[in-house]
């Protein structure tokens, strides 16, 4: 018979599967080494176990023992596979930004799960990483994992992952992507490969907000290069241990956006339903993709699952409050759609300037078509309009034509947002659309700034 003696024997051989449309335009062969066959669905299971079993071989642990770890989920749930099947308890301090779905599944799989705030130094007490450490001495017969340190994380990808990716392809590849975290996997995979081949490139992904990519290129680590970001699984406001700076030959950034975008963009036109990381490293390849040609072979490790991001990346509401949906406005009526009911606010040429001014102020607008015999025919601009009036008081009680610039352009209801961009790029400050019967509004930078937020 034809069967496994548990779930752990399970971990590993996870499929190579070619990208298609996403990379269509990338001159390299591009595969994704997809981790998500893993019994808890994500590569941590491979470091999670070699973890735990060098920890026994050291005594480190004893029966009955509880495990501590800091996780953003993922190691969580291979450690908690290994806790059920070796008979050891588990506790898993998490990070608030870390999906809802996540932590239920941690606690489905018996992890007690602690939960820390994100926004705080890693020296913190709140932090995931003080909170671990305290756990692990308060707490009777306990070890602490600490992945981002244990070199058995980086010797798991060693052992596995690199000799799987190096048969899969038949020694071909001659690129590894992977974002880094921990950095357990491209350091493991990355030092195994080179020494197969040394002109294997070993590309990290990294995500702003973390320091990896400037203190791989200079040295430095700059806590101005520290913020809060979105995206999981990815980055560090730390140097762990086990990142390897030596093998990995460069690092590329990728914005929160861009990495919701493309997890969501791998499920629709690859039916790869992977997790937030994914969509970081395959953007990734995209933007590097100048570096590749026709005859490179180029694997991309996806870390997890999707569905510990439903509440996240796959919920549109959730998209949409943090701006990654990409649901602009199409043309000139729908930029003014929030405004086109109420009344176009202009002067006439031979107005005071006085005039506009307190049009002005009482509408709190910076910009106002001059209009004549019902044509536009000029316009006016705080900043320039308030420049002369300073050079030249008297201003203010002579007609607007004196002091007006040229009429702002007018384009049609169905011009698209990328030409009126394109108009505002060239230093217009507003643009007029003229809409259904022989109507005209007005539309400003704020229209445009409200189409893309």
């Amino acid at each position: 018979m034809d069967y496994y003696n548990n779930v752990l024997d399970t971990i590993g051989n996870t499929p190579l599967i070619k990208i298609n449309k996403i990379c269509k335009d990338v001159k390299a062969t591009v595969l994704a080494k997809v981790e998500t066959t893993n019994p808890g669905n994500s590569v941590k299971d491979r470091m999670a176990l070699k973890m735990i079993e060098d920890a026994e071989k050291a005594g480190l642990i004893n029966p009955g023992g509880t495990v501590i770890e800091g996780t953003s989920g993922n190691t969580g749930m291979g450690l908690a596979l290994a806790c059920i099947i070796k008979g050891y308890n588990l506790i898993c301090v998490l990070n608030d930004k870390q999906s809802k779905e996540k932590m239920d599944i941690l606690r489905a799989v018996g992890a007690e799960v602690v939960v820390c705030p994100t926004a705080v130094e890693p020296d913190d007490p709140r932090s995931y990483y003080s909170v671990a450490r305290r756990l692990s001495k308060e707490t009777p017969n306990s070890w602490y994992v600490n992945q981002y340190d244990n070199k058995s994380n980086r010797q798991a990808h060693y052992e596995s992952t690199g000799p799987e990716i190096w048969e899969q392809t038949k020694g071909k590849i001659t690129h590894f992507v992977v974002g880094v975290g921990t950095g357990g996997t491209i350091s493991g995979v990355g030092k195994y490969l080179k020494e197969k081949n040394p002109n294997i490139k070993i590309w990290g992904i990294d995500t702003y907000g973390s320091v990896f990519k400037k203190y791989h290129e200079t040295g430095i680590f700059d806590e101005n290069e520290i913020y809060p970001y979105i995206t999981e699984g990815i980055g560090e406001d730390i140097l762990p241990e086990n990142v390897d700076f030596d093998v990995i030959d460069l690092f590329e950034k990728v914005t929160d956006k861009d990495a919701a975008v493309y997890t969501r963009k791998l499920a629709r036109e690859e039916g790869i339903f992977v997790g937030n990381s994914a969509g970081s490293a395959i953007k990734g390849v995209c933007q590097l993709s100048e570096q590749l040609n026709e005859s490179d072979v180029l694997v991309v490790l996806f870390h997890d699952h999707g569905s510990r991001y439903i509440g996240k990346i796959f919920n549109d509401d959730w998209m949409r409050e943090r701006g990654f949906l990409d649901e602009q406005k199409k043309n000139a009526l729908e930029l003014i759609e929030s405004h086109s009911n109420k009344r176009l606010v202009t002067v006439a040429a031979n107005d005071p300037l006085s005039r506009a001014i307190v049009l002005m102020k009482q509408f709190s607008i910076s910009q106002i078509p001059v209009v004549q015999d019902g044509e536009f025919v000029g316009s006016l601009t705080d900043n320039n309009m308030y420049s002369k009036i300073i050079e030249n008081p008297s201003l203010k009680e002579l007609p607007v034509k004196n002091v007006m610039e040229a009429p702002f352009p007018e384009v049609g209801q169905d011009t698209s947002m990328d030409k009126i961009s394109q108009l505002f790029n060239n230093g217009t400050k507003a643009v007029v659309v003229s809409y259904g019967d022989d109507q005209k509004h007005i539309i400003t930078v704020q229209d445009l700034i409200g189409a893309i937020s």
